[in-house]
């Protein structure tokens, strides 16, 4: 149980004083603020990770769904250790970097090509990018809420609210940063999720000008649940009518099965993005797909449509620890951790049901979110908070915090094949305790 340390004797308040002077609301990421001040990591081992005022607690947020095998692991730490031992970065390419290109490649048929870059979001603008230089076209279509990073043009609609996101028929392109191009705004067409009638009628008023239709299949900001076949298949069926790419987002999905979420479909994308888990607790990003698509980056053909590099793009300390992480995450670890997630939306499922408070659990292979709502949101309008709910999961995060769990501050699970039935229960005990104090709040 966390130490009773006030705000005045606390070193992580004494450290946030200081942050405050040098960098904007004291942080280079908004995900770590919390009232009165962010708490400071010291050290993280397997699933547990300990604070500097020596609190220590189970992580299911796991840096954003981002460590597969939780904390430290010895067998990445190893190869790391031994490859910082040669260098970090070079000028010149090395073959860590190709073997890591042919493992990811063995996972996925459709993964004919692939190139490294160095994070989720630049993954989505390196897609978007292949995607208009593949097909000549600049608009790209996207789903309403749905992240997708700091791009401008992927990162339309994602914080749009009811005052602004407009018609069903028609949601708006709303901006996420003050000062975003109107330009921008008028390149992005915006499809509900899930509704295959509406978004098709979206489409075809712009099929002459889209360059690619950008998904995920299991969209945190949504409300993480996942996309159904019929919809899949409708956006496939209409890129290939079409002349438009169809792009997966997978930075977060690609741990749900072996070669990602996209193999619960019967169809595949043009390109897919990917990050996070992949590198091993390093910064990284990857976009794979079909060998003609991904070619419009080859710096060898006579003309090159989308010139493409980066200082620090399949640097040996990502490739080294991701080709490890990943050979550790293979077909049985997969399946092992997508049951450990079945087991904890159960417990959870049943603490609900004890307390009788109006929540619900939904989520994809190794990822869960818990709503404060009596039914699964179909939407991202369905999925968003009214002013009572948003207080409601506030008491519950913060009781989760205060009882030694961390989540992701939506109340979503990432799950890392570190964690037992053991540590599932203890976060069941400890969620079932935070509805019986929303109950008493009521």
């Amino acid at each position: 149980m966390p130490r009773d340390i006030s705000i005045k004797q606390s070193p992580s308040a004494a450290l946030y004083r200081r942050a405050l002077k040098v960098m904007p609301g004291g942080c280079s990421r908004n995900t770590v603020l919390r009232k009165p001040h962010p708490l400071y990591a010291e050290r993280g081992q397997g699933c547990y990770v300990t604070d500097i005022e020596g609190v220590r607690r189970i992580d299911f947020a796991n840096n954003m769904a981002s460590l597969i095998h939780g904390h430290a692991h010895p067998d990445v730490v190893s190869a790391v250790t031994e490859q910082l031992q040669k260098g970090t970065a070079f000028t010149l390419a090395t073959e860590v970097e190709i073997d890591y290109a042919e493992y990811l490649c063995s996972r996925n048929p459709g993964f004919e090509k692939i190139r490294f870059v160095n994070s989720g979001t630049e993954a989505i603008m390196s897609c978007l990018k292949a995607a208009r230089a593949y097909t000549g076209r600049a608009k790209i279509a996207k789903v309403e809420g749905a992240y997708h990073g700091l791009y401008d043009f992927a990162e339309v609609s994602q914080t749009s609210r009811p005052a602004n996101w407009g018609e069903e028929e028609k949601p708006a392109s709303v901006p996420v940063a003050h000062g975003t191009p109107a330009s921008a705004l008028k390149e992005v067409v915006v499809i509900p999720f899930n509704d295959v009638e509406r978004a098709i009628a979206i489409l075809d008023q712009h099929a002459d000008d889209l360059a690619c239709v950008l998904i995920d299949l299991l969209p945190h900001r949504v409300g993480l649940v996942p996309a159904s076949e019929e919809f899949v298949l409708a956006l496939h069926q209409w890129t290939r009518h079409n002349g438009a790419l169809l792009v997966y987002d997978e930075v977060i999905t690609f741990r749900s099965s072996y070669g990602g979420a996209q193999q619960w479909y019967q169809v595949r994308p043009d390109l897919t993005a990917m990050g996070k888990m992949i590198g091993g607790g390093f910064p990284v990003g990857a976009l794979a797909g079909r060998g003609d698509v991904m070619d419009v980056m080859d710096p060898l053909a006579d003309k090159v449509l989308f010139p493409h590099s980066g200082t620090f793009s399949a640097n040996p300390i990502t490739m080294t620890a991701g080709l490890v992480t990943m050979g550790l995450f293979d077909r049985a670890a997969v399946s092992k951790l997508n049951r450990l997630a079945d087991y904890a939306r159960n417990q959870i499922e049943e603490a609900i049901r004890i307390t009788g408070i109006p929540a619900c659990v939904t989520g994809g292979g190794s990822m869960l979110r818990v709503h404060m709502k009596p039914e699964p949101p179909i939407n991202y309008r369905a999925a968003f908070e009214t002013p009572e709910q948003a207080a409601r999961l506030k008491v519950l995060l913060d009781y989760l915090f205060d009882n030694g769990i961390m989540l992701i501050n939506t109340c979503s699970i990432a799950l890392s094949t570190v964690m037992t039935e053991k540590e599932v229960d203890i976060l069941a005990d400890v969620m079932l305790g935070g509805f019986r104090k929303i109950k008493e709040l009521k």
